[in-house]
């Protein structure tokens, strides 16, 4: 694009920390459909930056999760004329526990393709996964995955809140049920909560995923882009504050923290 490299890390910079598009353009002085081109062309060279770099990946406990979201309008308010490119929107999100990495994610695709992507992410070596209890991830892991892990899902059982203040705030969650499905899963290894940690720094730091705000995503392009962003940034430039190193360099992908340009080189 014929910008300034200075303004379009600016630009990139401030929607990685949960700026909006209007207010970014506002900072960087950028026009609004110009951003949103630099936010395309940098979400497809992140996606085949994570596609090239995050393979064969050895794992020991992996996590996985849905985030969901929605384009233009929520699915309860499409009508029957529109069509899949509207309404709600799901990413599949898959991080290793310890390194905190993210492993593999899909938007809007089914069960079984993202599996695929995790396979093709980890190497060949036993790990445990663990999931909610979304239904299709059993015969998708049991199809894909039975070779090299032992698979357990967390159920949780939730509370109704009081009044409306359930519009506003999730349920309480009243116990979280251990059910292992396949192999032998360490109890004790049973966990979701990095995964679900993950969801909320999505949710602080991309802006078209925050609750309540009309700054949702207009295209599917746009909030595929903005998630191979946000991810790309994740594992190689945000220093984890419990690791003190990013989750590239936990997992022994990269020995250095990148610069927000390493990623769009």
């Amino acid at each position: 694009m014929n910008l300034d490299d200075e303004k379009i890390l600016l630009a990139l910079r401030l929607l990685v920390e949960g700026n909006s598009l209007r207010s970014t353009g506002r900072i960087s002085d950028l026009d609004i459909n110009t951003l949103m081109k630099l936010l395309v062309k940098a979400g497809e060279k992140c996606e085949k930056l994570m596609g090239r770099l995050i393979v064969n990946v050895p794992c020991r406990d992996v996590e996985c999760d849905e985030i969901w979201g929605y384009i233009q309008k929520k699915e309860s308010h499409k009508l029957p004329t529109e069509d899949n490119t509207i309404g709600d929107a799901y990413c599949f999100v898959a991080i290793e526990r310890r390194t905190k990495l993210i492993l593999n994610f899909a938007l809007g695709t089914t069960t079984d393709i993202f599996i695929e992507g995790l396979r093709a992410a980890t190497a060949p070596q036993r790990f445990q996964i663990t999931t909610d209890d979304f239904e299709p991830y059993v015969k998708a892991i049991q199809d894909t995955l039975a070779d090299r892990c032992d698979f357990a899902q967390l159920i949780k059982v939730y509370g109704q809140e009081p009044g409306e203040e359930h519009r506003y705030s999730p349920p309480a969650v009243l116990e979280a049920l251990p059910n292992p499905i396949m192999g032998d899963p360490d109890p004790a290894r049973i966990c979701t909560s990095i995964v679900e940690r993950q969801n909320l720094t999505i949710r602080m730091q991309m802006r078209r995923l925050t609750r309540l705000t009309n700054a949702f995503s207009k295209k599917w392009e746009n909030l595929w882009a903005a998630y191979c962003l946000h991810f790309a940034y994740y594992n190689f430039c945000r220093i984890n504050k419990s690791l003190r190193v990013t989750p590239a360099m936990e997992a022994g992908i990269t020995d250095h923290v990148w610069k927000l340009q390493d990623l769009i080189a």
